[in-house]
């Protein structure tokens, strides 16, 4: 075993004398050495009961003949470092986590490995660090969060307190509705309740075979999410003996799976981000394009939020991942899954109990996938949307540029009034180096929608949205303005043309327009200038290459 190097041998002497000291019985020490990479954090909703499904993971590691190590990892809630500097560590936090798990398996030569993650960057961050290892692992992703209530209505994160935020300001609705949503809307532990990026990146980790059948949508409150963090624990020990490794698994079948279920499902535009740095530590090259390809070909069969009506908790009584796989069982490639089964086994004994929230691929919500590659003179590298969440009548979008520098700036203005319908809102320097960190957008895209301008305002940005976006908001534009990317010279009132269906986006200028106002551009002077998101800044790749570290 990998962990004998720290345990056998007299001249480990030292080293037994301290696992000793941690409480370990002479029996334990020829015993797997799992790590139990827990990010149970009292500042993350989808986070806070991650203690009891540490307990869970660890009977299940004893139960199949393991030593369990339980170490920390740290989160951030997007929601709650949303709207102002705090989002800049959120993106950057992906590579912190992929490098903590990966320091911590390699320093203690651990035998394997159970992730226990949620929300939005730290799933990724852990996939990375596993793919990068390759050592046996199993991720027990925590379960989303059930559903608010007011008045009859249930309710959810993003629309019924980021978009109440425009009704408010609009005067929809009272003081006192918007305190109770504020109250309400998010009842107790789990990820936000639609299929935000956590919700997101749970699916796509169980389509990958990463995580054992169902967890993706168990709930967080449920006792079955407990019984899967136990058999997690105790599979895991299973695969140490068989050497069963994360490579064999998440290979470039398992990654194309992945899109395929995203698409068919309506995910986050944050997975393009996320699927495309796994597959690089995973040595799989993932190219945007494949993205669009696989959209085009993938009917959306799932209706649920941001863009739909459908919750995750609807997801799981329908069926869960495995209902989907059932449905594009003809579509899927085989391939093996940590439970042993492989994915068409999956897909064959799985049943969909609810064709609404899961919908057979002849009847499908949308012909095509939720995700969409824009190129064009704006975005020479490319752009994404998720076009399933934006109306019909808002897939072509032609509008004057009101730009803007920052967020706040862009924000001030949709709250105070000065956006109006027609005009193609532009907020730059946010990508992965200017920002730094590529924030999300939530707060502006959730005002305009809040503020009945969902089709009649679209959004263009170098920064990137949150899963929650909804409407014809187009992020990651490649290369960003800090680069020197066109982005960086679009000026107010110049026209922007947005054609989803034909995956295009472009100002209306000239090239020879375009390279007069770039020769004449300067770069801005880096807005943090010391401490981790400054390395971060001057290190981290485009988002067409999933703003990674290089």
């Amino acid at each position: 075993m990998r962990s004998d190097i720290i345990r056998k041998g007299i001249s480990k002497a030292g080293n037994r004398a301290l696992l000793y000291a941690l409480g370990a019985c002479c029996s334990d020490l020829k015993k797997p050495f799992i790590g139990v990479a827990s990010s149970f954090t009292d500042l993350i909703p989808g986070h806070m009961h991650m203690r009891t499904l540490e307990r869970s993971i660890e009977n299940g590691v004893y139960a199949g003949g393991g030593k369990p190590f339980v170490f920390g990892i740290p989160g951030i809630c997007d929601g709650i470092a949303m709207g102002h500097a705090g989002m800049r560590y959120s993106l950057a936090s992906r590579e912190l986590i992929a490098d903590m798990v990966e320091t911590i398996a390699g320093a203690y030569s651990l035998d394997g490995l159970v992730l226990l993650t949620n929300c939005d960057k730290i799933t990724p961050g852990m996939l990375m660090a596993c793919a990068r290892m390759n050592i046996p692992t199993i991720v027990v992703t925590a379960g989303p969060m059930l559903t608010g209530n007011y008045k009859g209505r249930r309710l959810d994160l993003v629309r019924d307190t980021f978009e109440a935020v425009g009704k408010f300001k609009k005067g929809e609705i009272s003081k006192e509705d918007m305190d109770e949503l504020e109250m309400n809307a998010c009842p107790g532990p789990g990820s936000c309740q639609g299929l935000f990026t956590a919700n997101t990146m749970s699916c796509l980790t169980e389509t990958m075979g990463m995580s054992l059948i169902g967890c993706a949508s168990s709930l967080a409150v449920s006792s079955k999410k407990m019984r899967i963090a136990f058999e997690s624990g105790k599979r895991i020990v299973e695969l140490v003996s068989k050497n069963v490794k994360p490579r064999s698994i998440m290979n470039k079948k398992a990654f194309l799976n992945a899109i395929m279920v995203d698409m068919a499902l309506g995910g986050s535009t944050n997975t393009v981000l996320h699927l495309t740095a796994i597959a690089r530590d995973a040595g799989i090259v993932l190219p945007l394009d494949v993205f669009d390809k696989i959209s085009r070909v993938t009917p959306k069969i799932c209706d649920l939020r941001p863009g739909g009506e459908y919750f995750l908790e609807d997801l799981e009584v329908a069926g869960g991942i495995p209902g989907v796989l059932k449905q594009l069982e003809t579509k899927l490639n085989d391939n093996p899954t940590v439970s042993g089964l492989s994915i068409k086994e999956i897909a064959r004994f799985s049943k969909v109990s609810d064709e609404e929230v899961i919908r057979p691929l002849d009847n499908p919500y949308k012909a095509e996938g939720g995700i969409a590659i824009l190129k064009g003179n704006i975005a020479p590298e490319g752009s994404v949307v998720k076009q399933g969440a934006v109306s019909e009548e808002a897939m072509f979008f032609q509008g004057s540029a009101k730009v803007f520098d920052s967020e706040e700036e862009a924000m001030s203005a949709i709250l105070g009034g000065k956006i109006k319908t027609g005009n193609v809102v532009v907020i730059r320097y946010e990508g992965p180096a200017g920002g730094p960190g590529m924030r999300e957008m939530l707060s502006p895209t959730s005002a305009i929608v809040g503020m009945g301008l969902a089709n009649d305002v679209a959004l263009v940005t170098d920064g990137r949205f949150s899963g929650g976006t909804r409407g014809p908001c187009i992020g990651h534009v490649s290369p960003e303005a800090s680069k020197g990317g066109p982005i960086a010279v679009i000026r107010d009132n110049d026209v922007i043309t947005i054609d989803i269906k034909n995956r295009r986006m472009d100002v209306d200028l000239p090239k020879s327009e375009i390279e007069n106002r770039l020769k004449k551009w300067k770069a801005p002077r880096p807005r943090v200038t010391a401490g981790w998101l400054s390395r971060y800044s001057r290190m981290v790749s485009s988002a067409s290459k999933g703003a990674v570290l290089e």
